[in-house]
């Protein structure tokens, strides 16, 4: 397991608690999660911690263990509850009930929700929401969501393509291919072909100019794919638009996540707001 520390102004220790700029206290009336849970690696965020925990998506370690998401889709809720409780059991303060915000991929997204929302009330949070990732990246890299914005999330297991419009999802594609079938049989050029053609579809599709609005001031690149080169400089020869990649793109999903959190628990309706001067965890 790695913990990853990102100072710096996108980092999500750096947003301040509703009353100051200082790290979110970690309380029971305070206490909160993001969560970015893909089929080859889970990253969580707690409120206060300051750090990135990531691991391998495993209920459990060792020999023949296997993924509880594959493709982007939850197969199997308990054993995903399961690799929660170990991964975060322990670190969440004790006897508190925590706000939690997951991202969701945008396709199968009712059906994620649903078992996402399942696996985590082992944590009985207070409440859990959802955010699409393609929103949580573009949040985590500070992009312009006033205009139209292409996401390109290339995965270990599942690229997604997502329009977004006032930081909406107005179209999305996606393909189960990722990274890590570019060690198997399948090459760089086949990844391409498939975003190049889900891209593609949108543009034909989109009777608006928005679509391509969005490609012209170009895609923005995240996941694992943003880190090769290779796929890079294909793509950009493809499409012949500029790819930007996120910084950190990795992590770009769960540092958005928790610029959502931030915003959620300053929110009424998920009960983190107290009436001003009721006491020093006021939130």
């Amino acid at each position: 397991m790695t913990a990853v520390r990102h100072p710096g102004a996108d980092s999500p220790a750096r947003y301040g608690h509703r009353h100051g700029p200082w790290p979110w206290p970690l309380c029971r009336r305070c206490c909160g999660l993001a969560l970015d849970m893909g089929s080859a690696r889970t990253r969580a965020w707690i409120a206060g911690r300051g750090t990135i925990l990531d691991v391998p998506t495993i209920a459990s370690p060792g020999a023949g263990a296997v993924s509880p998401i594959q493709r982007g889709a939850i197969v199997d809720v308990p054993e995903t509850s399961r690799m929660l409780e170990r991964l975060l059991g322990h670190r969440l303060p004790r006897h508190t009930r925590p706000l939690v915000v997951v991202t969701a991929p945008v396709l199968d997204g009712p059906t994620y929700r649903e078992r996402a929302r399942a696996a985590v009330d082992v944590l009985h949070p207070r409440a859990t929401l959802t955010v699409p990732t393609a929103r949580a990246v573009a949040l985590g890299a500070n992009a312009d969501l006033s205009r139209p914005l292409l996401v390109v999330d290339v995965g270990a297991h599942l690229t997604e393509v997502v329009l977004l419009v006032d930081g909406a999802v107005f179209d999305a594609r996606g393909t189960a291919l990722g990274t890590t079938d570019l060690a198997g049989p399948g090459t760089t050029a086949e990844l391409c072909e498939a975003i190049t053609t889900m891209i593609t579809s949108m543009l034909r599709q989109d009777r608006s100019p928005l679509t391509a609005d969005a490609l012209s001031r170009g895609a923005l690149l995240a996941g694992g794919g943003a880190l090769r080169p290779d796929l890079t400089f294909r793509l950009n020869g493809i499409l012949h638009t500029p790819l930007r990649p996120v910084p950190a793109p990795h992590t770009a999903a769960i540092r958005g996540a928790a610029r959502v959190l931030q915003a959620a628990h300053a929110h009424p309706s998920t009960g983190g707001t107290s009436p001003p001067g009721s006491g020093p965890h006021s939130c």
